[in-house]
């Protein structure tokens, strides 16, 4: 199994210094299963590869009991030292530990520095196909490429094999590139060799700091990272919600002894639908059911239908929505549904008003043309009322820095400028008119903290 991790930023060699090996010596290092062998087949100021080749004994995997043991035969015939899975993130932990601590003796500064890094996996068993891969690897930002291998070349009528050659690129830190293979790379394969306790929940949450709470498929990794025991993922996830709903925008400097600034939007879109006397609403990323709960006080809402990328903020909808105790008048009006709005979906057509608040920020820019025809083009609600954070106004928030954004998982943050030419643009390409407002307290030449657009047919 090999993996290698690649840099062009100058002067390359640096990714030595961040990995503590040096690139003139090929190192080994022995494992439970087999050797670790860490060299360089390129090391220059202008391109630098470091190799990780995990050479697994099948003797050893079945002395310590991990050949598998689902049938006899499967101990002596199996994947395992061919393919990349768990066994090669418990290579990466050993001899990569020092840089996915963040430690750099030498050159302490490159550990946090964002660079441009390819990393190439040989073989990686995803089970779910290619799908799974993108659904795990593209909301961290990674472009993906990907080439599949038929079952058997002779017999091309078998299909795809669910073993693929992986390409990823993105710029960031090498401490967290290597936590999201390690954590990652296991979450493809579905499967762990060694035994799952209460210290791989403590695991998960410290290499998925600053990512996994934000990520739209964290209930997916956590059940598979924790081989789906299901108490196990109860606690992770549990602890993983918690720290997922810490935004700086919640509260600026001046108005600590204000309403939260998302109750603002929510009291703002509900007060909107009712203006517009909509009878039916779609919440596009409901989350934990906020608005919906509003929207329920209100009789005039006949139909209401939360939807979210997350299984598991649903299930927190579903019980502080007290839907198992609503009276049926109020329990048949309302539905909630796992979806993402990057694809289309037919349980969202025939509403009066669709409602994404705060929403469209967690989306790579490329994909937001998909949700722009999934939402206008194909469920083509009468109304969509839309909701972002203005860039404008971080310069009130004193924890944050130039340049950097309110969430962590936020793929980009608009000005108003920005977010006008945007909805305006949709607008007219899917026959809407658009209106706009601030939300939140308006400063001078900034505008509101938030801002929606109201786009109408």
């Amino acid at each position: 199994m090999l993996l290698t991790i690649t840099t062009k930023r100058y002067p390359a060699t640096d990714l030595g210094y961040l990995l503590h090996k040096h690139p003139a010596k090929v190192q080994t290092v022995e494992l439970a299963a087999g050797c670790a062998h860490i060299f360089y087949p390129e090391a220059t100021d202008h391109c630098c590869t470091a190799a990780l080749l995990l050479d697994i004994d099948p003797i050893r995997l079945v002395r310590g009991g991990n050949g598998g043991h689902d049938f006899a035969l499967e101990q002596y015939v199996n994947d395992r030292p061919y393919v990349a899975s768990s066994f090669l993130s418990n290579a990466i932990a050993h001899t990569f530990a020092t840089a996915m601590n963040g430690r750099c003796k030498d050159k302490p500064h490159l550990v946090d520095e964002a660079m441009p890094f390819e990393i190439n996996l040989s073989v990686l068993p995803v089970k779910g196909g290619e799908t799974v891969l993108r659904q795990l690897f593209e909301p961290l930002g990674y472009e993906v490429n990907v080439q599949a291998f038929l079952l058997d070349a002779q017999f091309p009528e078998w299909g795809q094999s669910h073993y693929f050659k992986v390409t990823l690129r993105h710029t960031l830190p090498l401490k967290i590139v290597l936590s999201q293979l390690y954590v990652l790379i296991p979450v493809c394969d579905n499967d762990k060799h060694y035994f799952i306790g209460e210290h791989e929940v403590e695991k998960l949450i410290e290499k998925g700091k600053g990512w996994l709470d934000v990520h739209p498929a964290k209930e997916l990794i956590t059940r598979r990272y924790l081989k789906h025991i299901a108490p196990l993922a109860k606690e992770a996830l549990g602890r993983i919600m918690k720290e997922e709903g810490s935004l700086l925008e919640e509260k600026p400097v001046k108005d600590k002894d204000k309403v939260r600034l998302h109750d603002v939007r929510l009291q703002a879109v509900r007060d909107l639908l009712l203006e517009l006397k909509v009878s039916t609403v779609a919440d596009l990323g409901c989350g934990e059911g906020k608005l919906l709960r509003l929207l329920m006080e209100k009789p005039v809402f006949s139909k209401l239908l939360g939807m979210d990328v997350s299984y598991h903020a649903l299930e927190i909808a579903k019980e502080k929505l007290k839907i198992d105790r609503l009276p049926e008048a109020q329990r048949s009006k309302l539905e909630l549904i796992h979806g993402s709005l990057t694809y289309r979906d037919k349980r969202l057509s025939g509403f009066d008003a669709a409602v994404l608040v705060e929403v469209i920020e967690h989306l790579d820019i490329p994909r937001l043309q998909t949700l722009e025809k999934v939402v206008f083009e194909y469920a083509q609600p009468q109304h969509v009322i839309i909701t972002t954070v203005n860039a404008a106004y971080n310069v009130m928030y004193e924890k944050l820095s130039n340049g950097s954004f309110r969430h962590s998982d936020h793929r980009f943050e608009w000005t108003r400028a920005e977010f006008e030419a945007w909805a305006s643009q949709v607008g007219a390409q899917f026959g809407y008119e658009v209106f706009f407002r601030p939300l939140g307290e308006v400063v001078d030449n900034l505008g509101g903290p938030s801002q929606l657009a109201l786009f109408k047919r």
